[in-house]
């Protein structure tokens, strides 16, 4: 009778022992002169960060202060106490009117030379409260698009507004009070645009 058992062969050691351990931190630290020149790096941004100073002088900066900024922008033209008309203008009419004043041809009217910014201070409110939207003859031609009004704007910005635009380019009207902006939005209960510079005129008549 066989024995059976001696026609199995043992397991070869190498075939157990062909995959190797992963390496752990014990086994393969990481090297010395690399975390010396990393915690080093490291200290050094610090202590940068706190004892540097900042570039340059502080005497050579700007020492103007707030009430010297407001002083300023009250002696610009067109400004009304602390409001820069000539700010507000670029923000909320350069797009239309141009930077020069001359608007677009057949498109947006001119504000300078204009009849109606150098005419009655009374028209020039009415018209930035309350908008236009209609025909209005300004040096002659004929324009019928639509102005918006701009009653969001405080009395203040408004007078600042339009006291630039009545200074700016040729033009040499006296500036206009934030008081009058006041009055004309209190006693109008206008709700929209004025059709056009033949109702706009008509304002000239009343008190």
């Amino acid at each position: 009778m066989v024995d059976d058992t001696t026609s199995q062969a043992p397991a070869s050691p190498g075939a157990q022992q062909r995959e190797r351990a992963d390496p752990t931190e014990r086994s393969q630290p990481i090297p010395l002169l690399a975390a010396v020149v990393t915690v080093g790096a490291l200290l050094f941004g610090v202590g940068y960060f706190i004892l540097a100073e900042p570039p340059g002088s502080p005497a050579l900066g700007d020492r103007r202060t707030l009430d010297d900024l407001r002083a300023q922008a009250a002696n610009q033209p067109g400004a009304v106490g602390a409001v820069d008309g000539k700010q507000i203008y670029a923000a909320q009419c350069v797009a239309c009117h141009q930077a020069t004043g001359l608007g677009l041809q057949g498109v947006f009217p001119p504000l300078a030379a204009s009849e109606w910014v150098l005419g009655d201070e009374r028209i020039v409110a009415h018209i930035l409260l309350h908008g236009i939207a209609g025909e209005i003859t300004v040096a002659g031609v004929v324009y019928k698009g639509n102005m918006p009004a701009f009653k969001q704007l405080a009395d203040a910005e408004l007078a600042a507004v339009a006291s630039h635009v009545r200074a700016s380019w040729s033009n040499q009207a006296a500036p206009i009070k934030a008081e009058l902006f006041a009055q004309e939005r209190k006693a109008s209960a206008r709700t929209s645009p004025y059709a056009g510079g033949a109702e706009l005129k008509t304002l000239a008549a009343k008190p």
